[in-house]
């Protein structure tokens, strides 16, 4: 029996290496993709950031100066343009997520779901939080008369004058 007669082709460690899928990552490119991706969202995360920064920036200024063409309404309520931002961000991550772990990157794919996991969390702080805000409460109306023994309103605000 020759060296060439013991590596028949068909034979069982052969079939398995044919099966494998040339998308599946070899060494460490499985770890090195994860931490690339886990970069680049960060990367972007600090754009959106600044863009939504100065988007803010902007509407405040804006309103301080008088300068919309429309007058602002009475009760602005919550911008949600920041928790929608943090939606499409996590649902892209998400997904990057569920097609690396469906192609055999298991390690970038688990970074991938760690990421959209944090990235939700912070989507569902940010919506409670932008929700539970209340409205000022409005000034009073009554002002106390000035108070006649020569102390201070404070002072004077709850006997009657």
């Amino acid at each position: 029996m020759t060296h060439s007669e013991s590596r028949l082709p068909g034979r069982p460690d052969e079939r398995a290496a044919a099966r494998r899928r040339p998308s599946e990552p070899g060494g460490c490119a499985d770890l090195l993709m994860g931490l690339l991706l886990v970069v680049a969202e960060g990367a972007l995360g600090a754009l959106l950031a600044l863009w939504l920064g100065l988007r803010g920036l902007a509407r405040s200024r804006g309103a301080a100066e008088g300068k919309a063409s429309a007058p602002p309404p009475a009760d602005p309520g919550t911008d949600w343009t920041p928790v929608v931002v943090l939606v499409v961000l996590t649902l892209l991550v998400a997904c990057v997520a569920v097609e690396l772990l469906r192609s055999g990157w298991y390690w970038s794919g688990g970074t991938q779901v760690v990421v959209a996991l944090a990235l939700g969390v912070t989507v569902l702080a940010s919506a409670v939080q932008g929700s539970g805000r209340e409205a000022p409460e409005p000034a009073p109306t009554w002002n106390s008369p000035a108070c006649r023994s020569g102390g201070g309103n404070d002072e004077c605000a709850h006997s009657g004058g």
